[in-house]
């Protein structure tokens, strides 16, 4: 069997340096904070090109805090609308909605599964403030299109980028938009994601050192100094032995990267089924392939075809968000290209550990269906 997913593979090469650090972990006597954590935030800003990173306890908390700080700071208030595409992970609105924001859900482009930036525009109104972007499933959004509809309507921008880490843009924003000041990327570090840790982790990574300040002070229950609260905060930080571990594997990123870009190679270029739409990819470093993401009419009888083929696909994801009983208050909306995707979406295996021989069985397959 082909797994979707394997784990146990991809952690494998670091199990010796993973023992290592646990016991210079427990013979530090300190858990909460220290020094794995501060310098993951330094390595992770670098690797990151940004000025600062604050480590949270998971992917959802990260993009909570970010909305939070901007709050507190008074770049948002309570009510203040927010773009976000309509096919994300539920994480992404349910983040809008406890900033007490409201989500205004805009169709993805159908061909790379991201935001359709032509509809952005028509979904702003005199309430919108800020634009939450997500590079979903490890390929990034049209950024620059994206600054300039933000500095037109003065809109705030926030990045998930729980999915994307490592992926890099075509080019340099920073050199024709002065709005990168008020941006925040929010990433996740569960155990499937590119950078996984051995369990939830997450991080904040932005240029503004007051937006940082902010998110720090709300990850600690609003303090800095102990028992000292300057504002009403939470309880979010990244754990000591999961910064530990994500030491470890960060130098190995950008190599595991373009393992899963070469597997992504194949797939787009040997595919030859009509039944089987791949996703577009310009071939750049902008695509990290979190997920390798097909549509098929017939889903559920390709996922048994590949079964009975002895390989395992996975859905990314069965029910869009406005479908979710949990925000049944957005159930009449009319988004046809969000439920033809989340109803026809097929993830393939996808990851630095499998081998040529394996994609070129997946292929066959494919081309066999």
């Amino acid at each position: 069997m082909i797994s979707f997913l394997d784990l146990k593979k991809i952690n494998a090469p670091h199990e010796n340096a993973f023992l290592e650090k646990t016991k210079s972990l427990l013979n530090s006597g300190w858990y909460i904070l220290g020094n794995e954590v501060e310098n993951f935030e330094k390595n992770f800003a670098t690797y990151c090109g940004a000025k600062h990173c604050i480590g949270v306890g998971n992917g959802l908390d990260a993009l909570v805090l970010i909305f939070k700080a901007h709050l507190e700071i008074g770049n948002l208030q309570k009510g203040d609308e927010v773009i976000v595409p309509a096919n994300t992970y539920i994480a992404s609105v349910l983040a809008i909605l406890h900033a007490d924001l409201i989500p205004v859900f805009v169709e993805p482009n159908i061909d790379t599964f991201n935001i359709d930036i032509n509809l952005i525009q028509q979904k702003i109104t005199q309430k919108t403030k800020a634009i939450l972007v997500v590079h979903l499933y490890g390929q990034l959004c049209n950024m620059c299109e994206i600054y300039k509809i933000a500095a037109q309507n003065n809109l705030i921008i926030v990045e998930d980028a729980a999915q994307s880490q490592g992926a890099k843009p075509k080019s340099s924003l920073s050199e024709n938009h002065i709005f990168l000041s008020w941006t925040a990327a929010a990433h996740s570090f569960y155990p499937s994601k590119n950078l996984g840790a051995l369990g939830d982790g997450g991080a904040v990574t932005t240029n503004n050192a007051q937006l940082a300040k902010t998110i720090q002070l709300l990850r600690n229950y609003g303090s800095d100094k102990k028992y000292f609260n300057k504002i009403v905060g939470f309880n979010s930080r990244l754990d000591e032995i999961q910064a530990a571990f994500l030491n470890v594997k960060l130098p190995f990123l950008d190599s595991e990267n373009q393992a899963r870009r070469n597997v992504a190679t194949r797939y787009v270029t040997e595919i030859q089924n009509p039944k089987i739409k791949v996703p577009f990819w310009d071939k750049t470093e902008n695509h990290v392939f979190h997920l390798f993401v097909i549509l098929t009419k017939n889903r559920d009888h390709f996922m048994e075809f590949m079964l009975q083929n002895n390989i395992q696909t996975m859905i990314h994801y069965p029910v869009a968000p406005h479908k979710q009983l949990a925000l049944s208050q957005f159930s009449g909306l009319s988004l046809p290209i969000t439920e033809q995707i989340h109803e026809q979406c097929v993830s393939l295996p996808m990851s630095p550990v499998l081998t040529d021989n394996e994609v070129s069985k997946i292929i066959e397959a494919i081309n066999q269906y």
